[in-house]
């Protein structure tokens, strides 16, 4: 039986995940999985190659937003299908720098967390139509959290530190537990190439 993807490109800046990537295709016998290392505002792939590009959680680590969706438009291919999903922030000053700080600890490879309105404003700019935007919450185990990125236990104390003394108004917003396990906004953007 062929698989129904005749092709998936694994592509991350990590070679550590790329290793995951490609262990765990060879354990499933998949065949059609190759990975490539790389950064996200310059694709070394040509125009029109892909049919749908998705991005799950790795946006927020982008050096350039912009750059990374223009070029995202260019490898897809006309009608193509762009599927985001990440972090938005709330767009309350004291909330999102909290947050940027807890994530920053945690993962010093962070770069910035976006509200909703930003993240389809730039969409817009780099030439995407919307198709639909899905929000939810997401529950952080703290401890698996932070294990899954070997934070440091200095920054793992300095994010406990900082969850017991932010205000009132972040600590039920992030519905933050005493253990330090928490909920983040997240949503997922499904976008098409215009013909633009």
């Amino acid at each position: 039986m062929s698989p129904l993807v005749r092709e998936i490109v694994a592509y991350d800046l990590s070679r550590e995940m790329l290793d995951v990537v490609a262990r765990a295709a060879r354990e499933r016998s998949l065949p059609n999985v190759t990975t490539q290392q790389g950064t996200v505002e310059k694709l070394p792939f040509g125009d029109d190659s892909f049919e749908v590009v998705m991005s799950r959680f790795s946006a927020h680590h982008w050096y350039d937003l912009d750059a990374g969706l223009r070029e995202a438009r260019r490898v897809l291919k006309p009608g193509g299908t762009l599927a985001i999903i990440d972090t938005i922030t709330s767009g309350v000053a004291v909330i999102d720098t909290y947050f940027q700080a807890l994530e920053l600890l945690r993962d010093c490879s962070h770069v910035r967390n976006y509200a909703r309105a930003e993240w389809e404003a730039a969409i817009a700019r780099a030439g995407f139509l919307s198709r639909s935007v899905l929000p939810f919450r997401l529950r952080l185990d703290f401890k698996s959290w932070v294990e899954r990125m070997a934070t440091p236990q200095l920054h793992v104390d300095a994010i406990r530190s900082l969850q017991k003394a932010v205000s009132a108004q972040a600590t039920r917003h992030f519905e933050t537990e005493p253990d330090g396990s928490y909920q983040i906004d997240v949503a997922m953007f499904e976008v098409i190439k215009s013909a633009r």
